[in-house]
Parts: C-alpha cells; sequence; structure tokens
C-alpha cells in the first residue's frame, strides 16, 4: 500500500508515495493483514486493524479490530471495539461494543460491555457482558465458567 500526499498541487508529486516517516503507530492509523494472508503467532497494534485474511493466535489492539466478510482469526481477541464480519474462533475480551454483523460465524466467549448481533449471523458459546477494561498489551483472564449475570447463546439461523 502507498502513501500519497494529497497536499501537493503537483500532479506527479500526487502519485508519488510519501517518504515522511509516521514514526510508531497512532490511535488514527489503520492496519491492515490482507486477504490471502495467514499470520500465525501474536498482533499488536496501537491503532485500529482491519482482518481481511486469517489470524492464528492472538490480536491485542488499542483501538478497532475489524474483521471483513473474507478475514478470520482463530485465538484470542482483546480491543477496545470489535465488527466481525467473517469468521471468529476463540475468547473474545471488547472494551465497548462487539458488532457481529449478518455475515459473522462466531465460536466461543464473548466477553464484552455491549453486544449487538445482526440478523444472520451465527454465534454458539458464551457471552459474559458488563464494563471490563482490557489490559494494555495483553488479554484478561476471562472466568472458565460464566457467572450468573451470563448467558448460554444460541445459534441464530
Amino acid at each position: 500500500m502507498a502513501l500519497f500526499n494529497p497536499g501537493s498541487s503537483d500532479s506527479n508529486s500526487r502519485n508519488a508515495p510519501s517518504t515522511r516517516s509516521s514514526g510508531p503507530s497512532t490511535p488514527n492509523q489503520i492496519n491492515m493483514i490482507g486477504e490471502g494472508t495467514v499470520l500465525e503467532g501474536t498482533v499488536r497494534a496501537d491503532g485500529d486493524l482491519n482482518i481481511n485474511g486469517k489470524v492464528i493466535g492472538k490480536v491485542l489492539v488499542k483501538g478497532k479490530v475489524v474483521v471483513a466478510q473474507s478475514g478470520s482469526i482463530e485465538g484470542e481477541m482483546a480491543a477496545t471495539s470489535a465488527d466481525l464480519g467473517g469468521m471468529f474462533d476463540g475468547t473474545a475480551t471488547v472494551e465497548e461494543r462487539l458488532t457481529l454483523r449478518g455475515n459473522a460465524r462466531v465460536t466461543g466467549t464473548l466477553n464484552v460491555a455491549r453486544l449487538v448481533i445482526e440478523e444472520g449471523a451465527i454465534f454458539d458459546g458464551d457471552v459474559v457482558m458488563g464494563k471490563r477494561k482490557v489490559a494494555s498489551g495483553s488479554l484478561d483472564p476471562l472466568p472458565k465458567s460464566p457467572s450468573s449475570g451470563a448467558s448460554q447463546a444460541e445459534k441464530v439461523a
């Protein structure tokens, strides 16, 4: 992916990649894992993360995780917010809101402050709801068995 300098009036420089370094990632930065890419291990990001490929392992984001219809995560995820449109299998801890889009196929345990499930999404697992902080750079451990406030979710056809 190339970065372009939209502020230049010279037509040639508009098509040239920017040579300025933005330094470390910032909260406004969007990181991407492209379709066809398989990443195994731990992904850490201070900005948002868009996943069109496949991640096997841990996703730790101080921002929003967006899993496209072509994307998937197998493992653990901790994020400020998340929008799942593809597949997720594992344990997710989301500090604010988790949205399961109509194409989402989710299996596992969700620990969220707020949960939105669109018509057509399939979810099979447990939900623990309530305000909970995501630790910086690590996953908060989830309870092995849901508390009295948890509910058993059913598949949505």
